[in-house]
């Protein structure tokens, strides 16, 4: 009886250690374009977060040249029921094609709506669109990430590569060759900007 109760007891324990699952749905800044898998920004995360005691499951919904349309028309089945939490990292691929972005806004919009419906919680990271797509263009895209955040209540980061705003050297030190990828390097710098805020939607998770 005494090892039937104990084993009872720990069964319970595991139980309750049972990880946050956090899906990052992206493009492929999350996704880890032209990176061994192990370096990419997923990866990276998990063992970051893991390295801080958080219980967690980080899976990879990234997909190269997505836009936030793409990430609509896939965030319902990428929100499986033991889902427990959201990044969402969209937006980039609206900017090199330039969208309209009130469509990129009701995309993300969507998103979250889909998000709220399920009892996910949400970590929205933003975007700043460059001056050349013209004034008005700007306000609308920038805005649109922080409105919709203060919205659904979601939290928010104002952007991808903040880890990189202060890192010592060019910046094209921590990018691959194209210009617009993070190195495994970049990577890291990357997780160390958006991990504090990963470890807010995590503990928002699991309440």
């Amino acid at each position: 009886m005494r090892n039937l109760s104990l084993a009872l007891a720990l069964g319970a324990g595991a139980a309750a250690a049972e990880p946050v699952v956090v899906a990052a749905l992206g493009d492929s800044l999350t996704a880890g374009y032209g990176l061994l898998p192990e370096q990419g920004f997923v990866p990276q995360l998990q063992d970051w977060l893991t390295a801080r005691g958080a219980e967690v499951e980080i899976r990879n919904a990234g997909v190269s040249g997505d836009t936030t349309q793409g990430g609509l028309s896939r965030v319902d089945w990428t929100l499986t029921a033991d889902v427990d939490a959201m990044i969402v990292a969209l937006g980039g691929n609206d900017l090199l094609r330039g969208i309209d972005p009130a469509l990129t806004r009701a995309n993300l919009d969507a998103i979250l709506r889909t998000a709220q419906e399920k009892g996910v919680e949400v970590l929205l990271v933003g975007l700043s669109a460059p001056g050349n797509y013209g004034a008005e263009f700007k306000r609308d895209f920038d805005a649109a990430f922080l409105e919709l955040a203060e919205e659904y209540g979601a939290l928010y980061a104002d952007s991808f590569f903040r880890g990189l705003a202060d890192a010592p050297g060019r910046q094209a030190d921590y990018l691959q060759p194209d210009g617009i990828h993070p190195n495994a390097e970049g990577v890291r710098l990357i997780v160390e900007g958006l991990g504090p805020g990963v470890l807010d939607l995590i503990e928002q998770a699991a309440q």
